[in-house]
């Protein structure tokens, strides 16, 4: 039997249309989101990801504007753009699109970018109020991760989620996240020895690798709800999650797709952050 698939595509396009009616409201009230991109370069992944994003804004009302800078750029010049951002009534969220250029730090980039418009969740400020569990932005795909485990009706609460990989941007964070909602939580990686024995406890497996097809059958506990935030290129260039789906599925009681599973739940979640920081801007 087939593992029951959670479809973000469709659960995304159940949040947009509410996110869409808030839209709507903050319009009538004279407020127009709006989502500033900063896109340094010309990675052609980063590309594609700005476009989808503008095209989500555009989809649902918001206001999108995509500012384009060379690769050679100093950090000093982005640095000034994003605090000219900072100062203007018109842009709500401001996004600066990950990787950027060797020469720049991105810790000095994401900390300049004001707390009230860092819709990504990235800046120590906001990773600060996550851990402490303060309202705060939270970062896109985990919170994307949680908004598809609450529609799928599977409760967290009491679970074991195992959290492989510990990144800034997912893991680390996603644990944060499931532990507020009173799971136990365990982080392993790619280095954990005997990694099996760990992810094998797990009732709610979370693989945030990047490694193409890393989680195998041997690494599932039948009846765990497995969650792929992975995006890769397999062998045939094909894309691919970080879990071998062919294998997994059937063990799985519940499982993500790749493509169509986490992917589109991160660009939902940046809108409803964008709008939720357009909604604080509103004269009660």
């Amino acid at each position: 039997m087939s593992s029951a698939i959670i479809n973000g595509k469709e659960i995304g396009q159940e949040i947009r249309g509410s996110v869409a009616k808030q839209v709507e409201e903050l319009k009538a009230k004279g407020v127009t989101p709006g989502l500033a991109v900063v896109l340094v370069g010309n990675n052609p992944a980063s590309k594609t990801y700005v476009t989808n994003k503008q095209k989500s804004c555009e989809a649902i009302g918001m206001y999108s504007e995509l500012i384009t800078l060379p690769e050679t750029i100093s950090e000093q010049q982005l640095l000034e753009h994003i605090r000219e951002l900072n100062e203007r009534n018109d842009i709500h969220g401001i996004l600066v699109q990950l990787p950027l250029p060797k020469h720049i730090n991105e810790d000095s980039v994401i900390a300049t970018i004001s707390p009230d418009k860092d819709v990504d969740g990235f800046a120590p400020i906001s990773v600060g109020k996550m851990m402490l569990g303060q309202e705060t932005y939270l970062p896109c795909t985990p919170y994307g991760v949680m908004k598809l485990l609450e529609h799928s009706g599977i409760e967290v609460a009491g679970k074991h989620a195992v959290i492989v990989g510990r990144s800034h941007i997912v893991g680390k964070p996603m644990g944060q996240l499931l532990l507020q909602k009173d799971a136990t939580v365990t982080y392993t990686h790619s280095k954990t020895p005997d990694l099996p024995s760990f992810t094998k406890q797990a009732d709610i497996l979370i693989a945030a690798v990047g490694r193409a097809n890393f989680i195998t059958a041997e690494h599932v506990k039948e009846g765990a709800v497995v969650i792929d935030v992975g995006i890769n290129r397999d062998e045939d260039n094909h894309l691919c999650g970080d879990v071998d789906f062919a294998a997994v599925d059937g063990i799985a009681s519940h499982i993500t797709p790749v493509p169509g599973g986490v992917g589109p739940m991160t660009i939902t979640m940046l809108l409803a952050n964008t709008v939720q920081a357009a909604a604080k801007t509103v004269q009660p």
